[in-house]
């Protein structure tokens, strides 16, 4: 499998099965999304799905795949501090403001500082054309935050607070989109970066939701929060396992633009899975979310 993929890098092939992946990426990060929206603390869900693909990520890591070479585990420390920081964020922007404004924002913003940090760092440059499909995705990303901040009835004393954390999220969210290309670019297999990445990030927020919920005066019962945090571990391994291996494969910016298609799936599975209304003014916003994607992809 891995010299599958190596063999597909630069070649039109790959560049198909990177289109591939992202789009597959933006699916299921929908599907974590509505995951992580329900009953559950954010952080006892985030802790709870970071333990499972840790557990899982185990075995892969110290009997499958070839070990790291020496100079990868700077990188691993970096993309550890890094995703970290990005998790807290996000925790503390679900925990102040709703969740249909706070998602749009993060992943609105978080493909913008993407591409200016895939040229930075990679040389990646996007012509008049993408840059026009990349404004016509925000327009329609930050759009429905906007309606739905319009329609929003409650945590409006926070919102402000949740606002400037999620927008510091996309920032996290850009950093780590281009860092983490950059290391698994990095290693000869793909796969041993995926595997000890996950094992690695799996191991923080375990110990913090632990404490969290030891000082609840109501805890939660651990068993439905275990389940979540299983089906969030396996779709967290192959959405940015998929998001990865794209970037890998083909250019880090274009990936991460149409991996925020996202929000279109996300609101297509809360209209057909969780019954919420949709609307006209949502469906075209979506629209121009879909339509600066392909904008994009043609475009380059």
């Amino acid at each position: 499998m891995s010299d599958w993929l190596i063999s597909l890098e630069g070649t039109e092939a790959g560049h198909q099965v990177a289109l591939g992946l992202a789009i597959m990426a933006a699916f299921l990060h929908a599907v974590f999304g509505a995951l992580q929206k329900g009953r559950h603390d954010p952080w006892l869900s985030r802790g709870a799905i970071d333990f499972s693909y840790c557990i899982m990520a185990a075995p892969f890591a110290l009997f499958v795949v070839p070990w790291p070479e020496p100079h990868m585990w700077g990188i691993f420390a970096a993309a550890w501090a890094i995703h970290i920081v990005y998790k807290t964020l996000q925790a503390w922007a679900y925990t102040k403001g709703s969740y249909t404004v706070v998602y749009p924002v993060v992943r609105g913003s978080g493909p913008l500082f993407t591409v200016i940090g895939a040229y930075l760092l990679f040389g990646e440059a996007f012509n008049l054309v993408q840059w026009l499909g990349v404004a016509t995705l925000l327009s329609g990303i930050f759009g429905l935050a906007y309606y739905n901040y319009r329609f929003l009835e409650t945590e409006r004393d926070t919102l402000g607070v949740a606002l400037v954390l999620a927008g510091m999220t996309g920032i996290l969210v850009a950093m780590y989109t281009t860092y983490d290309a950059y290391g698994i670019r990095a290693t000869a297999d793909p796969f041993t970066f995926l595997a000890w990445f996950f094992m690695i990030d799996g191991c923080t927020f375990p110990i913090v939701s632990l404490l969290r919920w030891r000082g609840m005066p109501d805890r939660p019962a651990p068993g439905p929060l275990m389940v979540k945090g299983f089906f969030g571990g396996l779709i967290a391994f192959c959405s940015f396992g998929a998001i990865m291996l794209a970037t890998r494969l083909d250019k880090v910016g274009e990936a991460a633009v149409l991996r925020e298609t996202s929000t279109v799936f996300a609101a297509l599975i809360g209209w057909l899975v969780l019954k919420e209304t949709v609307g006209p003014r949502r469906i075209a916003l979506m629209a121009l979310i879909a339509a600066g994607a392909v904008i994009v992809e043609v475009g380059g």
